[in-house]
């Protein structure tokens, strides 16, 4: 037990890392360099949209390569990867060198976060995985809280060049360790007891095709809300009325929202089959976007709190769901193909939100409350596999 614990501390860190230094970068570094480029704003944005389609195409590659070689191989590439990539964004002049630059990122990005983590988990302790992807979704929870103040910091002393320079010093001294820290093989107790050991693999499904699509739809609809949540939610809480200020407290309830909800799949949930964990989480953002729509800002702090908690459940599922329904041969590569629209999906939510903002106003948000109800209703179609009774 220990030594699991060492490596989903390991892990975690590293993907705290990965998030802070990637997907959570541009939201502090976009204005300065635009600004030093002589660039808009959204193509920076842009540029950063090339890097989530090529970590979307990259996905189920990255996810076979774990499977054979494991994740104590191929994730202390994607450390060198980042830092490359981090290296070349220091170093741009134009247009050009930002779009490359952020494509060598994606290129980690599509190796190296959340799917390339829950894909080494899986290979080391395959149907017990369950427990250890909440365990990194637990530290790596707090990527923005850690990043975003870290980026201003190194921005602030350095400049958007040294930040990027700083951050790839990071996966070098820090990343790269950890991840060359991962075990090869899970360690086996010389004397497991029959309480102790793993689950057995789920027994085929009837109709596993349908299955995956479900999924991925699932979680294509999940994460297109969350991205847009997470680049609009200020500006469509202001067009509820509040403040700039309140606007962005309320916003910063999403966080801690969001580790509560792993903090509670961690606890009493994980009694429970992850499908009953997962529909009500896509439940969750759809209940506080009507509450908010028909009562107005004065339940902005209980929407927040719900579309959090939502969503921090909804990032376990995204691991869990596939080991429970289809075991672990071939989760990586599986799990790389069911994200594949999650991620597309991801690229596009903040200019497909942005529009229906500037369409609509508040109203927009009955989008993603629809994709929520619609992601409840596919959860609802999928049934786990039966046991026959022996």
């Amino acid at each position: 037990m220990a030594a699991r614990w060492r490596v989903v501390g390991t892990l975690g860190t590293a993907q705290t890392l990965a998030w802070a230094s990637s997907y959570y970068l541009p939201a502090m570094l976009a204005v300065p360099i635009a600004r030093e480029l002589g660039l808009a704003v959204p193509t920076v944005f842009a540029a950063f949209s090339l890097a989530l389609v090529v970590s979307a195409l990259l996905g189920p590659l990255a996810g076979r390569a774990i499977d054979r070689w494991g994740g104590h191989r191929v994730l202390p590439v994607t450390s060198m990867l980042f830092a490359a990539g981090l290296l070349a964004l220091s170093q741009v002049q134009g247009p050009w060198g930002l779009f490359a630059a952020w494509a060598l990122i994606g290129v980690g990005m599509g190796s190296g976060l959340y799917e390339a983590a829950f894909a080494s988990l899986v290979r080391l302790y395959r149907q017990d995985a369950r427990n250890a992807i909440t365990g990194i979704t637990l530290l790596a929870g707090f990527a923005s809280t850690v990043g975003w103040p870290l980026s201003s910091l190194f921005e602030a002393q350095f400049g958007w060049r040294g930040a990027c320079v700083a951050w790839a010093g990071l996966h070098l001294l820090l990343g790269l360790p950890l991840n060359l820290w991962l075990p090869a093989q899970a360690p086996v107790a010389a004397a497991q007891s029959p309480a102790s050991a793993p689950p057995p693999e789920p027994p085929p499904l009837a109709h596993p095709v349908r299955v995956s699509v479900l999924l991925g739809f699932v979680f294509a609809a999940t994460w297109f809300t969350s991205t847009a949540m997470a680049a609009h939610l200020p500006t469509l809480l202001q067009a509820q009325g509040l403040s700039l200020a309140a606007a962005v407290g309320i916003g910063a309830l999403v966080g801690p929202a969001q580790v509560a909800g792993r903090l509670l799949e961690f606890g009493w949930l994980r009694r429970l089959h992850p499908l009953f964990s997962a529909r009500m989480a896509t439940l969750a953002h759809p209940v506080g976007a009507a509450a908010l729509l028909t009562l107005g800002g004065a339940v902005a702090a209980p929407f927040a709190l719900l579309h959090g908690l939502g969503n921090g459940i909804l990032t376990i599922a995204k691991g869990s769901l596939p080991l429970v329904l289809f075991g672990s041969a071939g989760y990586g590569a599986r799990q790389g193909w069911m994200m594949l629209p999650a991620r597309l999906a991801t690229a596009a939510a903040p200019v497909l939100f942005g529009v229906f903002l500037q369409w609509w106003g508040a109203a927009a948000l009955w989008v993603c409350a629809g994709l929520g109800l619609a992601a409840f209703a596919a959860l609802w179609w999928v049934q786990p596999p039966r046991v026959d009774a022996a």
